[in-house]
């Protein structure tokens, strides 16, 4: 499947890939040359050869911009960089690669920023959830990976994440691990406050009342204590009493903090100093599966300096407010032809409500109608039937006056 790339040149650091065509649909060996994904529910694939790019004891940039015009639905819009050589006309979702990154969308919930490295001719996929932008206007991804083997991943110019390959991959074992055979020391502290061992309860505490008889309160005129017995104030709660005593609470001075095991050195952590290096590379491709297709690749870009890749962005996105502006424009557009054809199927559908309800009433008119001649007629009927009976009779009646009187006509 052969690919190509359209304004591929160096430029000072960096292989800038201006425009990519997406020359190749997989679909039943057929070529259809196109300049963004064209058809639904198809497999893309379109891979150009580059100039070749090391990364060793440089900085690797690669940055590409991606616009979804449709609801996609389900699908990728990722890039990848190849090493070593690749039989273009073979290039699929088989063929190895170095680096995969951009986005990957299906459905509501899945909205993932794959970061996806090959070392020692396996991939690791980085541990971290990203994800990614789905609205219908030009992103801008870029991976930044140093020799000190720390990355950042930015969104149109804004950092998103960044990080270590020590610590969100899974390629090397941990430097550190935790020591399983640890044990907290038996005089760890981990009380931070304790009671104030020096604190004496004072003597005669426990024997002071909680209640104590209302000292303001005086025996009623009409009391009679020869009658009434004799008079006793009644008991209010005792100002003294300050409950059970208890000793003052103190910051402990032992205190060392919530014990946890160590961490020590993973006699099974091995470092490589290379990486971070990825192997030559000389392709960069794209390989996607799509849902509804219109997805736009441009301005792909791969080198080792940062900022020249944010001065590409900032150059791209000086006209961000107009298609901004065009996008909101084309949506209310969008949205008002909608709206149109809600309004024209809701009308039909009341014209349709309302002819059946014509036709009903008519039916029921006619039904009406159709049981009143019905009646009508089974009334008639009766009548005629009761008519024949008497005619019948009559003729009989005739007939046998003729067998015993022959002189009747």
């Amino acid at each position: 499947m052969a690919g190509k790339a359209v304004g591929l040149n160096q430029i000072g650091k960096a292989v800038k890939v201006k425009r990519v065509l997406l020359d190749i649909q997989l679909e039943s060996g057929r070529e259809i040359p196109t300049t963004k994904t064209s058809s639904d529910a198809k497999h893309y694939a379109i891979s150009a050869k580059i100039p070749e790019f090391s990364n060793k004891n440089r900085t690797l940039v690669l940055q590409y911009s991606i616009r979804l015009e449709q609801d996609i639905e389900c699908g990728g819009g990722y890039i990848k960089l190849l090493s070593g050589f690749v039989n273009q006309k073979k290039f699929g979702g088989d063929t190895p690669y170095s680096l995969m990154f951009g986005p990957d969308i299906c459905g509501t919930q899945t909205k993932k920023l794959h970061v996806i490295l090959s070392y020692q001719g396996q991939n690791y996929p980085i541990k971290k959830e990203l994800e990614c932008e789905t609205d219908k206007l030009t992103h801008f991804y870029t991976f930044i990976l140093r020799p000190d083997a720390t990355y950042s991943i930015l969104i149109d110019n804004r950092e998103r994440d960044s990080g270590s390959m020590y610590t969100d991959w899974d390629i090397l074992p941990p430097r550190k691990i935790k020591d399983v055979n640890a044990k907290k020391p038996a005089d760890w502290e981990e009380r931070e406050y304790i009671e104030d061992p020096n604190d004496i309860k004072p003597e005669g505490y426990d024997s002071i009342p909680r209640e104590i008889p209302d000292p303001k309160a005086k025996k009623p005129d009409y009391w009679d204590d020869d009658e009434d017995g004799i008079w006793k104030a009644p008991k209010v709660p005792n100002p003294a009493y300050k409950g059970p005593w208890k000793r003052k609470i103190i910051k402990n001075p032992n205190y060392k903090g919530k014990w946890k095991i160590p961490w020590i050195d993973n006699p099974e952590f091995e470092d490589d100093p290379d990486l971070y290096v990825l192997k030559p590379i000389k392709y960069v491709g794209i390989e996607v599966w799509q849902v509804k297709a219109g997805s736009v690749f441009d301005n792909v870009l791969i080198g080792d300096d940062p900022d020249y890749a944010r001065q590409v962005v900032e150059e791209v996105f000086a006209n961000r407010e107009v298609e901004k502006e065009a996008f909101e424009e084309a949506e209310k557009v969008r949205k008002a032809r909608e709206e149109e054809e809600a309004q024209r199927a809701r009308e039909e559908g009341e014209r349709r409500r309302k002819d059946r309800g014509h036709d009903r009433r008519y039916r029921d008119r006619y039904r009406d109608r159709y049981r009143r001649v019905c009646a009508i007629s089974l009334n008639i009927f009766t009548l005629l039937s009761r008519h024949s009976s008497i005619f019948l009779l009559f003729h009989e009646y005739l007939d046998e006056s003729r067998k015993t009187n022959p002189g009747i006509v």
